[in-house]
C-alpha cells in the first residue's frame, strides 16, 4: 500500500501524522511512504530521518495526496485540502466531524473511507488513539489558564498557588475524563483549589481516591455548576461524549456571574465547545473575551508541544495504520471491533451514528 504523511496546514500545527519510527516498521513490511518535504519539522524531525528510515520525500501535498492510497494525519483536513483528496482514498486523523458539518459532506462525496481517531474504542469504552493527546491537553489547560490569569495578559492578577497569607486561586473542571484528572493534577501540583464537577459517580469516587482528598468532588448538577463557577479563577471544560458533538453545560448567563478577569479553557471546543460563548481560535490568536471573561479555545492545544504529541500519538496509532495497510480496509474492520468504531464514514456512508445525529443525516450502519 502506499501510505501519505502530508505537512499538517491548521495554524500553528507543528505535529506530524508518523515518526521515523513507523515509517521503517511500514518500509520494511513492504509499502511504500512519502512524506511531504519539511512535514515534520515542526516535531524537529529532519526529512533525512525519513529518507533513512526508507520513506520518499516528496515535493509537495498534490502529489502525495495524488499518489497515496492512506492519507495519515493529525488534524482534519482544511477548506484548502479538500480537492486534495481522491475517491477510494482511506483517511486516518482526529476529524471531530460532529462539529464539522462541510467537512462531513464533502467526504460523503468524495467517498472517502475515514478513520476518526477520537471514535476509536476499546471494548470498555477508553479511547486509546485519543487519550495520549487528551493526557497533554488536559495538562496544558493549566499552563494556558494560570498564563492568562495573569494582569498583563488581562487576567484577574491571580497566582493560583497563592502565598502564605493569602488565598489560593480556584480551578474548577467540568468533566472527570482524562483531561479533567490531567488537568487536576497540574492544579494540584500548582497549589490551586481544585473542584472536578462529573455526573459519574463512581468516576467521583475514584479520583477521589487517586488524588486522597485533594480534590473536591461534586456531581455535575446545572446548579452545582453555577455554584462553582462563581467561585472560579480557572474553569475548565473537559467534557468528552465520543463521537457527538459536546452538550453545552455552561450558558452564557452563567458564565455572567463569574468574576470579571476569570480564564474558561474550553479543551472541548474539538466536538464543538460546552461553553456557550465558546469558538475556535488558534495558537496565533488564542484568547478573547465576552463579559469580561477571558476565553481560550484553541482545537489543537497539543501542537503546541509538536515534540512529544507526535511521538505519543504515533506510538499508539502505529499498530492500526499497520494492519489496515498489511490487510486492507475491509479486512482489517472485518477483523477488529475496535478499528471499527472508529470508522465514521466508508465510501459515500455515513457509520458514526453520533456523527449522523449531530448533522441531521442518514446513519448507515456497516454490518461485518
Amino acid at each position: 500500500m502506499v501510505i501519505g504523511i502530508p505537512k499538517e496546514t491548521k495554524n500553528h500545527e507543528y505535529r506530524v501524522g508518523m515518526t521515523p519510527s513507523g515509517v521503517k516498521v511500514l518500509t520494511e513490511a513492504g509499502h511504500r511512504v512519502l512524506v511531504q518535504r519539511g512535514a515534520g519539522e515542526g516535531s524537529a524531525i529532519a526529512d533525512e530521518e525519513y529518507k533513512q528510515s526508507g520513506a520518499v520525500i516528496v515535493s509537495s501535498s498534490e502529489k502525495l495526496f495524488s499518489e497515496a492510497d492512506l492519507i495519515v494525519k493529525v488534524k482534519e483536513p482544511l477548506p484548502q485540502e479538500y480537492d486534495l483528496l481522491q475517491k477510494g482514498q482511506i483517511l486516518c486523523s482526529f476529524l471531530h466531524l460532529a462539529a464539522d458539518r462541510p467537512l462531513t459532506q464533502l467526504l460523503l462525496e468524495r467517498e472517502v473511507s475515514a478513520i476518526a481517531y477520537e471514535t476509536v474504542a476499546l471494548d470498555n469504552g477508553q479511547l486509546p488513539l485519543l487519550r495520549p493527546m487528551s493526557e497533554i491537553a488536559g495538562r496544558l489547560a493549566i499552563q494556558n489558564g494560570a498564563y492568562y490569569l495573569q494582569r498583563v495578559r488581562g487576567g484577574r492578577g491571580i497566582l493560583l498557588s497563592g502565598v502564605p497569607g493569602v488565598e489560593r486561586g480556584c480551578v474548577v473542571i467540568l468533566g472527570g475524563g482524562t483531561v479533567g484528572s490531567n488537568a487536576a493534577k497540574v492544579a494540584v501540583g500548582l497549589g490551586a483549589r481544585v473542584v472536578i464537577l462529573e455526573e459519574n459517580g463512581d468516576r467521583l469516587r475514584m479520583i477521589d481516591q487517586i488524588f486522597d482528598g485533594r480534590v473536591e468532588t461534586v456531581i455535575a448538577h446545572p446548579d452545582y455548576i453555577q455554584q462553582y463557577l462563581r467561585q472560579a479563577d480557572v474553569a475548565v471544560g473537559a467534557v468528552l461524549v465520543a463521537g457527538e458533538k459536546a452538550p453545552t453545560l455552561v450558558t452564557r448567563a452563567m458564565m455572567g456571574q463569574m468574576r470579571k478577569g476569570s480564564v474558561v479553557v474550553d479543551v472541548a471546543i474539538d466536538q464543538g465547545g460546552c461553553f456557550e460563548t465558546s469558538r475556535p481560535t488558534s495558537h496565533a490568536d488564542p484568547v478573547y473575551e465576552v463579559d469580561g471573561i477571558l476565553h481560550y479555545c484553541v482545537p489543537n492545544i497539543p501542537g503546541a508541544v509538536p515534540r512529544t504529541a507526535t511521538y505519543a500519538l504515533s506510538n499508539t496509532t502505529l499498530p492500526y495504520i499497520q494492519k489496515i495497510a498489511d490487510l486492507g480496509l475491509d479486512t482489517s474492520l472485518r477483523s477488529d471491533p475496535v478499528l471499527q468504531r472508529g470508522l465514521n464514514v466508508l465510501t459515500g456512508k455515513l457509520t458514526h451514528a453520533g456523527v449522523a445525529r449531530a448533522h441531521g443525516m442518514k446513519y448507515e450502519p456497516v454490518k461485518f
